[in-house]
């Protein structure tokens, strides 16, 4: 690997084998990449969600966003909708589901009464059962099995066919958000504490909100285009880095960003190679192993979320 590795990055010329070359190179390194830029953008994602919605079960599948990107991605798998983009046409579907579940749900709850978290949160729901049963009737309708079959793993996640090309969207779409987030830290903090005390030291609760809601249903909606579906990664590395350092995001965000592209880099390790040569689906593994420590930061008494339990 080292051997290879020296080829590809310096120049030098060891003599590696080519087939190993190619298996290390082409593979493996594009795929490795892609699952610790993927697990980053997942826990910003979530990390992000929770402090919109002042909910620390939110993540990109209680609001819909995941549930949307999936039927977008769905459609092109499926029914090749978007085929005169090739390549780009799985990340535009993607990214167009992402967007359109975030319009309907700030729509539904505008017009139920206003953007409150519990109505975000309800509504994000809803719309995530309704949009995940439509992927599922698009996969029945399906005619050919092959792609019925590709639909079905890849909206468990999957990260097998990761190549160089792929990794550029998710990288840039990484690094803006998280960036984003960053450079947004004092206001989260504040809206942390509630809508009333965040306004009253002059942060724009609405404008932040709806502005967070769409950079983070982007960012997933690129993220599931190359990776499908990930549970729990946005759910449960957010709640690990606050315990360590707190829920100060200048600190908790770059925190939740390392463990969980190290998390996915794990969890596809464990995907490839616990009942090799025939792959698990990411979100098994990440359900498996999230579900369980969940349990346990829930049963943390001192573990807190905006001043509450």
């Amino acid at each position: 690997m080292l051997d290879v590795l020296r080829e590809r990055l310096l120049h030098q010329r060891p003599g590696a084998d080519p087939v190993y070359d190619a298996i290390v190179w082409d593979l493996r390194a594009p795929r490795v990449l892609l699952s610790i830029v993927v697990g980053a953008g997942l826990a910003v994602a979530g990390a992000a969600m929770q402090t919109l919605v002042r909910n620390p079960l939110a993540d990109p599948y209680l609001l819909g966003v995941s549930a949307g990107a999936g039927v977008g991605a769905t459609a092109v798998i499926a029914f090749g909708v978007l085929g005169s983009l090739g390549a780009w046409a799985l990340s535009a579907g993607a990214l167009a589901g992402a967007l359109t579940a975030s319009v309907l749900v700030f729509g539904v709850s505008l017009a139920q009464g206003g953007l409150t978290p519990l109505r975000l949160v309800l509504t994000g729901v809803v719309m995530s059962s309704a949009f995940s049963s439509l992927s599922s009737f698009m996969v029945f309708l399906g005619n050919e099995s092959r792609a019925t079959e590709s639909v079905l793993f890849w909206l468990l996640g999957s990260l097998a066919g990761a190549t160089w090309t792929q990794l550029l969207p998710p990288v840039l779409a990484v690094v803006v958000a998280t960036t984003v987030v960053l450079g947004l830290h004092g206001w989260l903090d504040a809206l942390v504490t509630g809508d009333d005390t965040a306004a009253s030291v002059g942060v724009p609760v609405r404008t932040l909100r709806v502005g967070l809601f769409v950079l983070t249903s982007a960012l997933v909606g690129v993220l599931v285009a190359v990776s499908g579906g990930i549970g729990f990664v946005g759910l449960v590395v957010p709640h690990l880095a606050r315990l360590v350092v707190g829920g100060a995001h200048r600190a908790m965000v770059p925190l939740a960003a390392l463990a969980g592209g190290l998390f996915l880099l794990w969890v596809d390790v464990a995907a490839r190679t616990l009942v090799s040569p025939q792959e698990i689906p990411l979100s098994v593994v990440t359900g498996l192993v999230g579900a369980p420590v969940f349990l346990l930061l829930l049963g943390r008494r001192q573990y807190r979320f905006g001043g509450e339990e």
